[in-house]
């Protein structure tokens, strides 16, 4: 009789010594709460010295609100997207929300209608709905029977 924890032959006691090395060695590489969030905020690395002639800084045109009225809704939400937290994202909502689109709080992305909704009420809209899908295709795709609940709509952006 054998007591737990106590090998019974040499190679079973390598085989667990084996399995609990590998083991205390896959806690060193745990994933994080911070590894499935997206990156706030894109930071450029170099790794390549530039000549002084390309630009380090964005150009100051993209501090002018007419500009984002001249762009494409693909270019809008590229730039709503990869540059967040900025001065640009807002004059790009702000666009957005002038052809339109509305954010869904809950699902962070952009909805259009695509038709009048079936269905009104004080608390939702039920119809059929254009959205960017930025996550899997990065492109527009129709929503049948969507229910938008006001409640995730994001309404403090001023046009």
């Amino acid at each position: 009789m054998t007591t737990v924890g106590t090998p019974t032959s040499a190679s079973s006691y390598d085989a667990t010594a084996s399995y609990l090395g590998a083991l205390d060695e896959s806690y060193l590489h745990c994933p994080s709460n911070v590894d499935s969030e997206r990156q706030r905020a894109y930071t450029p690395r170099n790794p390549y010295p530039t000549p002084s002639s390309y630009p380090s800084t964005p150009s100051l045109i993209f501090e002018n609100p007419g500009v984002f009225e001249k762009l494409g809704t693909d270019c809008l939400f590229f730039i709503f997207y990869y540059a967040q937290g900025t001065y640009q994202q807002y004059l790009t909502a702000r666009e957005l929300k002038k052809r339109s689109w509305r954010y869904h709080k809950k699902y962070m992305t952009w909805f259009q209608r695509h038709e009048e909704p079936k269905v009104t009420t004080e608390e939702y809209e039920q119809g059929t709905y254009v959205y960017f899908d930025y996550e899997t295709g990065w492109c527009q795709r129709i929503k049948s029977d969507f229910r938008f609940e006001y409640c995730f709509l994001e309404d403090s952006l001023s046009i």
